[in-house]
């Protein structure tokens, strides 16, 4: 499944492009940096699972086809939205045992590329693997870019918009095989997990027993499900049946509100 919107401009913009990386999907994003203007945006959901090698060949597929990629960038992101992280306490946390936070939940190989994120907002850090071959092609294309996991772009912003709430709130990001489900309550992280899912009846059995289990009702506690969906979509329309106070985000506006480069 493919999507994307490109709108026109006519005047000098300094441009900014966002590529959102999963083994499920892509999405790009390329924005105004001074307008904060989104310029254009595709999408790609895969037909199962890729290697990073076909994600990487999808990429530069990309790049040869859009006109809107082939133009020049001042800045250039990549987030990685992918179950291999693991969220760290910065006071426990130690640089050099990085590989041993990831290897109690994801199984990592002796040449993985061990990266790290500071969410300093939060006092903690994000361990994950990124893609090695993704970032030298961009390494090789641009120079000079950034990388961060997508937990890390997460979790930066939804502390500043909810640390000052009084009550409970949970937000999804909701992707094509997965989802990042947050949890607050005054302000406070209580949960920040990574769900894979097949059916919209998993995607529900997940979301309902994580808030089960955190006693959150589902009749009173809102969520906000942050996606390119609308009311028709069966995932939403499930989880409406035995959730009521649900608003959904564009993943557009989402990703430029919630840029951090």
């Amino acid at each position: 499944m493919t999507l994307q919107t490109n709108n026109k401009h006519t005047t000098t913009s300094y441009k900014r492009l966002s590529v959102q990386i999963s083994l499920t999907g892509l999405s790009f994003f390329v924005e105004d940096i001074a307008t904060r203007t989104l310029l254009f945006s595709a999408e790609e959901s895969f037909d199962g699972t890729r290697s990073p090698e076909e994600v990487l060949e999808t990429i530069q597929h990309y790049f040869r086809k859009q006109e809107a990629l082939q133009e020049p960038f001042e800045n250039v992101v990549l987030i990685y939205n992918t179950p291999l992280y693991t969220l760290i306490p910065k006071a426990l946390f130690d640089r050099e045992k990085a590989s041993e936070y990831l290897k109690f939940n994801a199984k990592i190989l002796p040449n993985d590329y061990i990266a790290v994120d500071e969410v300093s907002i939060h006092e903690s850090v994000v361990v994950y693997v990124p893609y090695i071959n993704v970032n030298n092609h961009f390494f090789e294309k641009f120079g000079s870019f950034s990388y961060y996991h997508g937990i890390t772009v997460v979790l930066t912003q939804c502390v500043k918009e909810e640390r000052h709430d009084s009550g409970a709130k949970v937000i999804v990001k909701l992707m094509p095989a997965s989802f990042d489900m947050l949890v607050f309550q005054q302000g406070a992280l209580q949960l920040c997990n990574t769900y894979t899912y097949q059916t919209p009846e998993d995607f529900l059995y997940y979301l309902l027993f994580a808030m089960e289990q955190l006693s959150l009702n589902p009749d009173s506690v809102p969520i906000e499900i942050i996606a390119d969906i609308d009311e028709t979509d069966e995932r939403y329309a499930l989880a409406y049946a035995f959730i009521r106070n649900i608003s959904i985000r564009s993943m557009a506006t989402y990703q430029l509100a919630h840029t951090i480069a």
